[in-house]
């Protein structure tokens, strides 16, 4: 009984996240398929606890509890207790170093690496950085950002060679990241590194911007031109579904777009 109950408040909950603008009691009703005297018990509930807000015109909005709650969760953790055992697969099926990373001022913090099991490997440490133009992390993480977010940090980039390969200026760099955004992984070959190649999927939050990136890396004599296709698809099969167990719905969000694009081609 006490499971139902939950999951009616949750259903409640989540169909109005999810409308940023608010619902009113029988769009409620109409999407989460509760009879209206339920919805409305707990709603009212919910609204006295502080957990939602009645805005005028009767549509509800997600409270202050509720907020607050979100702004104190630790979503690192969160990410990497997720990803792991999406990791932990793709480890098993390559053979190379797995890396996850996070966008933190303006460079790559790696949050959770998992080493090849060979002798001759590529290795990272947890809590390291390392640059956004040069790694197949920073330019997976770069291309799926927003605009105006995006822009932001193309700004305060320092380009540095860090091998004769390494891209040097933003021209070349916004070509490759449009590149990635077309192909939907991103490849680090040996420009970060000599002699290693790395191959790269982000992690999209559910407007569509990565919150973090994945990557699978090692040396060319392993990692050969002949495999990147292949890995990227590894990894972007991987991406999607670490997003999808955090929640976030890549569905609703294109076709929320679907009209905007319309309305913008008409």
């Amino acid at each position: 009984m006490a499971v139902g109950v939950i999951s009616k408040v949750f259903r409640i909950l989540e169909a109005i996240e999810a409308s940023p603008s608010g619902l009113a009691l029988k769009s409620i009703c109409d999407v989460t398929h509760l009879n209206k005297s339920t919805a409305h018990r707990f709603l009212k509930q919910l609204e006295r606890e502080g957990y939602l807000i009645r805005a005028e015109g009767g549509k509800y909005l997600i409270g202050p509890k509720l907020s607050q709650m979100g702004a104190r969760a630790d979503h690192r953790a969160t990410l990497q207790a997720v990803s792991r055992p999406i990791l932990s697969e793709l480890w098993k099926s390559t053979r190379e170093t797995v890396n996850l990373a996070i966008l933190d001022q303006g460079s790559v913090l790696y949050v959770e690496v998992i080493e090849s099991p060979h002798e001759f490997r590529l290795s990272s440490r947890v809590g390291s950085r390392r640059s956004l133009h040069g790694t197949a992390l920073g330019k997976a993480l770069a291309a799926f950002l927003l605009e105006t977010h995006r822009e932001q940090i193309l700004g305060g980039l320092n380009f540095q060679a860090l091998t004769p390969k390494t891209i040097m200026n933003l021209v070349q760099f916004r070509q490759e990241l449009e590149k990635v955004k077309s192909q939907g992984y991103a490849v680090d070959d040996e420009e970060t590194t000599p002699g290693a190649r790395c191959v790269s999927a982000p992690i999209l939050g559910a407007d569509g911007e990565a919150v973090a990136a994945i990557s699978v890396s090692g040396p060319v004599t392993r990692v050969g031109q002949e495999q990147v296709g292949a890995l990227g698809a590894a990894v972007v099969q991987a991406a999607k579904a670490i997003s999808a167990a955090m929640g976030f719905n890549h569905e609703q969000l294109l076709a929320a777009e679907a009209p905007r694009k319309h309305l913008v081609g008409s």
